[in-house]
């Protein structure tokens, strides 16, 4: 009698157990599926920044890591702010080579658009007509394909040598822009470095590695209140 006893305590025993580990197991697989959710959740929700324009976000003579999109996406993860940074910068880009480059860059969303084009056009002297035709019908296809994106337009000046009619309609044609598409302005996306020997590379042009710094925060000031 007492073996019966025992022998079923011993099974009841081994049947709780079972019970046990198959909800400890269901448990833990909820616990697994809901980070799992939550980390999808995160990845959808993250969105996209693109930097459009010349060496000047390409970080020419710089190490990639140097260029001012990438500080911006430094200080953005410190933040623990959703957005992922694209440097769509290009060496030598014109206002004319971004109309015939961006398409193939707005294959992936966009949410947020920083235009800095429009610096080679000056600097090559190219009539200001034409580099408002081509920053327009730029701003114009991302519009297009994306509706509910916000505009950021980079400012630029030449140097007083173009020409003081050149160098002055020049100026005017990122505010002027700006202001009829409805895009956040940064001013002079080179102030505190355009003409500061110590700030750029040995062509004058190019911003060092410090100067690049100075650009982030010239463009964190605007970007920010879009973010």
């Amino acid at each position: 009698m007492l073996r019966k006893r025992l022998m079923g305590l011993f099974v009841l025993s081994l049947i709780l157990l079972s019970c046990g580990n198959q909800q400890s197991k269901s448990n833990k697989d909820k616990t697994l599926d809901s980070a799992d959710q939550k980390t999808s959740v995160t990845t959808v929700k993250k969105k996209n920044i693109l930097f459009f324009g010349t060496s000047l976000t390409a970080g020419y003579g710089l190490d990639p890591t140097e260029a001012y999109p990438a500080l911006i996406q430094n200080r953005i993860d410190s933040l623990k702010m959703p957005y992922n940074v694209i440097n769509g910068g290009l060496s030598g880009e014109t206002s004319a080579g971004g109309k015939g480059r961006i398409d193939w860059l707005l294959k992936q969303p966009v949410d947020i658009f920083v235009l800095e084009l429009g610096a080679n056009d000056g600097l090559r002297g190219l009539p200001v007509a034409q580099t408002i035709k081509n920053l327009q019908d730029i701003i114009d296809r991302v519009k297009a394909k994306y509706p509910n994106v916000k505009l950021i337009m980079a400012g630029m000046q030449v140097p007083p040598n173009m020409g003081a009619k050149y160098a002055s309609d020049f100026k005017n044609i990122f505010p002027d822009l700006a202001k009829k598409n409805q895009m956040a302005l940064i001013p002079f996306l080179l102030d505190k470095v355009g003409g500061v020997p110590k700030l750029n590379q040995a062509d004058g042009i190019h911003p060092t590695a410090e100067g690049d710094k100075i650009l982030a925060e010239n463009v964190w000031v605007v970007l920010k209140g879009e973010l």
